[in-house]
């Protein structure tokens, strides 16, 4: 799960010498490992290794407890701070009556004002194939109408026999949403 877990601490340190560092990080040199680890038991502290792929290893001289603690807290900082990014899909067809696009439409809207990106697809059946300019009318259609919630991520492209676009949500409008 962490880093931490793979640290090695006091004991478990393999190495005859160790380059020992100071809880202030100043250096101390090159220490046996035994003198390193008596260092630390009059200090009531822990000797920890930063970097075991030195020569010689380098460890320091820290509350084992309170890093660990440290780097849980870097790491769920740093989780909560990814964003996922939710792909939408709408599908239509090319001889969509203007009711039933609108109400596509509003779909389309909701997804990009939640920040979500929305792939829309055209399925062509049969003959409506060598049609394909009717798919592009439509697609650009529906991109101009939701130009000021979303902007064109890819241009629609024929994939066997459907047209796909990907709509992308404003920058700016999902900033808005989130200090709301």
């Amino acid at each position: 799960m962490s880093i931490v877990l793979r640290v090695r601490v006091n004991e478990a340190i393999r190495a005859r010498e160790v380059r020992l560092i100071s809880p202030t990080g100043e250096q101390l040199g090159v220490k046996p490992l035994s003198e390193a680890l008596q260092i630390v038991l009059e200090l009531d502290l822990d000797l920890v290794e930063v970097a075991p792929q030195a020569d010689p290893p380098v460890c320091r001289i820290m509350d084992y407890g309170k890093y660990k603690y440290e780097q849980e807290v870097k790491e769920k900082k740093a989780r909560k701070h990814q964003t996922t990014t939710v792909v939408k899909e709408i599908k239509l067809r090319p001889k969509i009556e203007d009711h039933d696009f609108n109400t596509k439409k509003k779909h389309v809207v909701r997804f990009l004002e939640a920040g979500a990106r929305v792939k829309v697809t055209i399925m062509f059946r049969g003959r409506e194939l060598a049609h394909t300019g009717l798919g592009r009318k439509l697609l650009d259609r529906l991109a101009d109408e939701v130009k000021d919630l979303g902007s064109v991520e890819s241009t629609p492209k024929l994939d066997g026999r459907n047209m796909i676009m990907v709509l992308a949500p404003l920058a700016h409008r999902k900033e808005v949403a989130n200090h709301a």
